[in-house]
């Protein structure tokens, strides 16, 4: 059968494999469409394989929130090199794994990626991930994600720096209107600025707290030998309660107060004041791309050296 380029333009649009590619599964398949997107897919899995040993600590966080800001997810996606991270492929496929992960009912990474792919219910979410990799030519991965649901206020999102880090605050209010949506936006971007680690005190362990009671403690012996308790109580504590100030959002300064003195918590209350409202910072989450993972360090003359034979 003849491959026409109607042909391989109509599969090349089905699956985004490169052009050769397609005219070949169309050779080798005879000019049966369905058996030539089966050919690309099985030879996206094989070539995801061959990347599979390959670092992937560059990508994208992507957030997205209900209609109803009821419901929201923050998804990161790994990818090898910062390029692709821009590509717009790349990022059209982060968008549709932030939507499916938006309602899904997985708990962890390994059940989402082997439910079915939303969009193309004859794949799972991972074998659309390997045919991803076929066709970007990078390993990839997707690391992690986190659903919030809020049914008595609503969720904000931020991205920072074209997906280099994504948040989503859950907002308890019982008035919702774009006052109130700012002051979460703005507490958002508080949480991608500052890095906090809990929301509020509340949050912190006992455990935590009695360990950094003991470490300060020594360290405020060593600096005061000759002081009594009281005095070293008085030093820890004044030492712990900075440090609460540094990782509890609600007591970190707001970055955006005029004053250089007002906390996020006294910014809340304020618009809550000022709209007649109740409102609460329930929760965040922050992820940041590639956080934790080591990243591939290129030395492109040492690669060409390589490829040259020295």
């Amino acid at each position: 059968m003849a491959i026409t380029a109607g042909m391989v333009k109509e599969l090349r649009e089905m699956t985004g494999a490169g052009m050769m590619d397609c005219k070949k599964a169309l050779t080798e398949t005879n000019g049966d469409m369905d058996k030539a997107v089966d050919f690309l897919r099985e030879k996206g899995l094989a070539g995801a394989q061959k990347k599979a040993g390959r670092i992937a600590a560059e990508g994208v966080v992507a957030a997205l929130v209900s209609e109803d800001g009821k419901n929201g997810v923050v998804v990161e996606v790994n990818a090898e090199t910062d390029f692709v991270a821009k590509n717009e492929k790349f990022r059209s496929y982060v968008a549709e794994v932030a939507a499916q992960a938006l309602t899904t009912e997985s708990s962890d990474v390994d059940a989402f990626l082997n439910e079915k792919w939303a969009l193309d219910p004859s794949l799972t979410v991972n074998e659309k991930l390997s045919s991803m990799i076929s066709i970007i030519g990078e390993n990839m991965h997707i690391r992690r994600f986190a659903q919030v649901h809020e049914e008595g206020g609503f969720i904000a999102s931020y991205i920072h720096g074209g997906g280099k880090i994504g948040v989503l605050v859950d907002v308890e209010s019982d008035v919702v209107n774009d006052a109130v949506r700012e002051m979460a936006k703005n507490v958002a971007m508080q949480v991608a600025a500052l890095k906090p680690l809990y929301t509020s005190r509340d949050e912190v362990s006992a455990e935590y707290l009695a360990k950094e009671e003991e470490i300060l403690t020594a360290a405020a012996r060593q600096e005061k030998p000759d002081a009594n308790d009281k005095i070293l109580a008085g030093m820890v504590k004044g030492r712990i309660n900075k440090e609460l100030k540094e990782i509890c959002l609600v007591d970190q300064i707001y970055v955006k107060a005029e004053d250089g003195k007002q906390t996020v918590g006294a910014y809340v209350a304020e618009v809550a004041k000022a709209n007649s409202a109740k409102i609460s910072i329930k929760s965040f989450v922050r992820f940041e791309t590639g956080e934790g993972l080591e990243k591939k360090n290129e030395d492109f003359a040492a690669e060409v050296a390589k490829q040259m034979g020295n």
